[in-house]
């Protein structure tokens, strides 16, 4: 049968790559996808052994919808009781890419509409939907007139291993982390380095890769174990085969200069069980010793768009530093976003990798790190580029090649003590172009506040004292129920989006589930 796994920008040669070790046919590469055939085998161990796979799909048809006519007639044309039993209830995700079909909502309103109305003709009944835990879950994406409906076979993300007790800020995607180390060739042949690792993700994704491990092992369910043709005993069998797993020998170590980072990320390790391979340890980057035994290093440090540092910049001065004279003989591959911090690492990368990180349009740079001259490096017989690395470099021809960097501000002391919400990078011209405009709007304000406002608004002037814009009795940025303001606001203190009771990120309603072990199903009488 016809399946689709989908997955981040810049990932799509490794999903290939695993999706034919996995043993799947007529492999084909597309965006943010990877179109595939198999059996049914083939769609349970995708969901459940894929490291760079966010969902798996399972198209039911393909047509033409240039109306919302169309799209309705199409999809009631589908025989449902097929997919959605008696008593069953499903849910529709919707992507859109067309003209005529700018609201993906409206289309998912239209495909309900299509299923409910076909049931309610033929049985007098409807099938109830469910938002939160449907029973079938379906995907429509509309490409212009193109449209493919198909069934959801992962449910949640597949990102969301089921390991993750803790997390920092802006912690880095699952999905991503593996992508990232299938991109370097490692699996376990030497020890593993992250500097920088956070809540400890790219540890723990490089373990289960150097044990060759199935990313699934910890997730609770999937969405084709609530179909109609469930197979158990084959999903059992795919679960319970682990005679492809295989020793590691050597070690992976992460650190972190935020004790709290440390403490989340051991404890991740824990719930994933790898407390013995591997170590996690309180340090700053700047004391980094060269190690005993030959490594990688793979890393993704802060670049000033989630999380920051008092001096950024210097931050990555450092890393290469510390790169050219305590790691050589190895390699290292650093994730970032901005060239001016590329630029301070000071070391000429043999490889870019361009990478979504979210939204951001990253590079994945790879650091050969060898003593003397490339030149005589290379006369040596040493390697600085792989045939599939040189593979992976031409696929940058992908994306922009010139990305929207923001320029950097070359008086550094401006970056000192800033947080993210204050973090610039400005050139220091733009930084006087800027001081020029707003003395200019000063003095034009000056000379508006310096004339007679009542001859000019005839007793209802525009900033009276009684219903000024930026007045006391009713402004914008008021002291009560302003968007800003300190009762009520957007982000107050009660209530407020981020606010300390009822808020997003609040501490009293922290996501995750703490009962999980070590390699199990989680039966629902074995949490």
């Amino acid at each position: 049968m016809e399946l689709i796994a989908k997955t981040f920008m810049g990932l799509e040669p490794v999903l290939a790559k695993e999706l034919i070790e996995l043993g799947a046919n007529d492999v084909q590469i597309g965006r943010r996808m990877v179109s595939f055939t198999g059996d049914k085998e083939m769609m349970y161990r995708a969901n459940f052994q894929l490291h760079t796979a966010i969902r798996i799909l399972k198209p039911i048809c393909h047509f033409k919808a240039k109306s919302a006519d169309d799209m309705y007639e199409e999809v009631k044309k589908i025989d449902w009781s097929q997919y959605i039993l008696k008593g069953k209830t499903f849910s529709v995700d919707s992507v859109v890419y067309s003209e005529e079909f700018r609201n993906s909502r409206f289309v998912t309103y239209k495909v309900k509409d299509a299923i409910v109305d076909q049931f309610r003709e033929k049985t007098g009944e409807r099938p109830n939907i469910s938002v939160a835990n449907p029973d079938i879950r379906l995907n429509i994406h509309v490409a212009e007139d193109n449209a493919t409906l198909s069934l959801d076979s992962s449910g949640e993300s597949l990102h969301r291993r089921g390991y993750r007790q803790e997390s920092v800020e802006a912690p880095l995607n699952e999905v991503l982390a593996a992508g990232m180390i299938l991109m370097t060739g490692w699996k376990g042949d030497t020890d593993f380095i992250d500097p920088m690792c956070g809540s400890g993700t790219l540890l723990i994704e490089a373990a289960l890769i150097a044990h060759n491990m199935s990313p699934g092992i910890f997730r609770k369910g999937y969405a084709f174990e609530k179909w109609p043709d469930f197979d158990a005993d084959l999903f059992d069998m795919i679960y319970n085969d682990d005679s492809k797993e295989r020793e590691f020998t050597h070690h992976i170590y992460g650190y972190d200069i935020d004790m709290k980072a440390v403490g989340k990320a051991r404890l991740n390790v824990r719930a994933a069980g790898f407390a013995n391979e591997i170590t996690i340890e309180a340090a700053d980057f700047k004391d980094f010793t060269k190690p005993a035994e030959k490594a990688i290093i793979i890393t993704n440090p802060p670049y000033g768009e989630r999380i920051s540092t008092p001096n950024l910049l210097a931050t990555y001065k450092m890393i290469g530093e510390k790169l050219k004279h305590q790691f050589t003989g190895n390699d290292a591959w650093i994730l970032s976003y901005r060239e001016e911090c590329f630029e301070q690492i000071g070391l000429k990368p043999s490889i870019k990798i361009p990478v979504f990180n979210g939204s951001l349009e990253c590079e994945f740079r790879k650091y050969s790190m060898f003593e003397g001259k490339m030149k005589e490096f290379r006369q040596e017989g040493g390697i600085v580029k792989t045939e599939e690395e040189k593979k992976a470099m031409a696929e940058k021809h992908r994306f922009k090649k010139n990305r929207d960097f923001k320029k950097r501000l070359e008086e550094e002391e401006e970056n000192e003590g800033q947080d993210i919400r204050s973090f610039r990078f400005l050139s220091l011209e733009r930084a006087n172009e800027k001081e020029e405009r707003e003395a200019a709007r000063k003095e034009r304000a000056k000379k508006f506040f310096d004339h007679d406002h009542d001859s000019h608004f005839n007793g209802d002037r525009r900033f009276d004292k009684k219903d000024k814009k930026f007045g006391q009795g009713d402004k914008r940025f008021s002291k009560d129920g302003g968007r800003y303001g300190k009762d009520g606001n957007r982000f107050g203190k009660d209530g407020g989006r981020f606010g300390k009771e009822g808020g997003r990120f609040n501490d009293k309603k922290k996501r995750g589930n703490k009962d999980f072990g070590n390699k199990r199903r989680f039966d629902d009488d074995e949490d």
